[in-house]
């Protein structure tokens, strides 16, 4: 007889699979090629590097590791944010060094340049860079002490020079374009989306609570897609490509502004419907409420370009219609749930018209 995994197991092992599949996903693994190269381009070019003595090349490497992001635009924008830091903090070393150079001990030096860098580093607006500077000034101290000079210029220029061959090698051999990915990414949404209100309709028709778990995997699949859809947006920075894909692009922020509402509005939706009356007399209007969540889910289904999905709204609209007529009025001056699950749908209809 098989028995379930403990809940724990399962929750590990669903962990482990989705690590590994991040982590084994084409775009990583391109990734980790280019990086690779990078590195060792950079390793093998840097003693030829102006203004750096050949023993410091190991940084050439460690400069490509800081700037290589999977888009071109946060590779050049982390690269420059390191180099500022590294800057920052070598003249942090510099400085702790004169302080040693008198009657003051060592171990105060090394106290004062990481606690000036660990300070500075608070600047939001060095971004990467802000990592860098405690790093590089306590380097300088423990490791620059009989070439200060020589070895703060071959530490900047070489680390400089490995973010150069990262921006490059990222730009050259397969830039990232993931405009194709999100709006795959957004599809998978969509149909979440309708998944979710499908569910909906059958927690209405029986008169049960929607399962709390479908919200909370709702909200994180909406986080999830946003961040891909905001880092196909930054792709398109310095890309060459950049021009031919703009359509595909404000086609990708069209729908996330879409279906951004329209998560929201099922969200609501989903908490709102618990509120509705559970009695006999009710029956009758869950029934048509259950129908116009089932076909609002319709047409949120549908594919972009789909040539039924103006028939599939107006499918919905009518059925909302014939649950708005049906709703009861009330003379306390209150909303009831009825209206506010109707307003929730409106709003999911109006979201989910095909982009013009």
């Amino acid at each position: 007889m098989n028995t379930a995994p403990h809940p724990r197991v399962a929750s590990l092992a669903a962990a482990a699979r989705t690590a590994g599949g991040e982590a084994f996903a084409v775009s990583r693994l391109l990734l980790a090629g280019k990086a690779a190269l990078a590195a060792a381009i950079a390793w093998y070019l840097a003693p030829l590097v102006p203004f750096a003595h050949d023993g410091y090349s190991y940084y050439a490497p460690l400069g490509v590791l800081v700037s290589m992001y999977p888009t071109i635009a946060d590779s050049a924008k982390a690269g420059l944010q390191a180099v500022a830091g590294l800057a920052i903090g070598i003249a942090i070393g510099l400085v702790g060094l004169v302080i040693v150079s008198g009657p003051s001990p060592r171990i105060l030096g090394v106290a004062i340049v990481v606690g000036a860098g660990v300070a500075i580093g608070g600047i939001r607006a060095l971004g990467t860079g802000r990592d860098w500077i405690a790093i590089a000034a306590l380097f300088v101290l423990l490791l620059g002490a009989n070439d200060a000079g020589g070895f703060s210029v071959s530490y900047l220029v070489t680390m400089a020079f490995g973010v150069i061959v990262g921006v490059v090698v990222n730009l050259l051999i397969v830039p990232p374009l993931y405009l194709r990915r999100a709006s795959s990414r957004l599809s998978q949404l969509r149909d979440a989306v309708a998944d979710r209100l499908d569910m909906i309709a059958v927690s209405v028709g029986s008169g049960s609570a929607p399962d709390p778990a479908g919200q909370h995997y709702l909200s994180e699949i909406l986080d999830a897609v946003s961040t891909d859809v905001r880092e196909a947006a930054r792709s398109r920075k310095a890309h060459p490509l950049a021009r031919r894909r703009r359509g595909i692009d404000a086609e990708n922020d069209g729908r996330m502004r879409a279906l951004e509402e329209t998560v929201r509005q099922t969200l609501e939706l989903a908490e709102g419907v618990v509120a509705l009356p559970l009695s006999r007399d009710a029956a009758l209007l869950r029934a048509q409420l259950a129908e116009a969540v089932r076909a609002t889910a319709r047409a949120v289904a549908h594919p972009l370009g789909d040539p039924e999905a103006p028939a599939a709204v107006d499918a919905a609209e009518r059925a909302l219609a014939r649950v708005v007529e049906a709703v009861p009025a009330r003379h306390d001056g209150r909303i009831s749930p009825w209206t506010r699950t109707a307003v929730d749908l409106e709003r999911i209809i109006t979201a989910s018209r095909p982009l013009t």
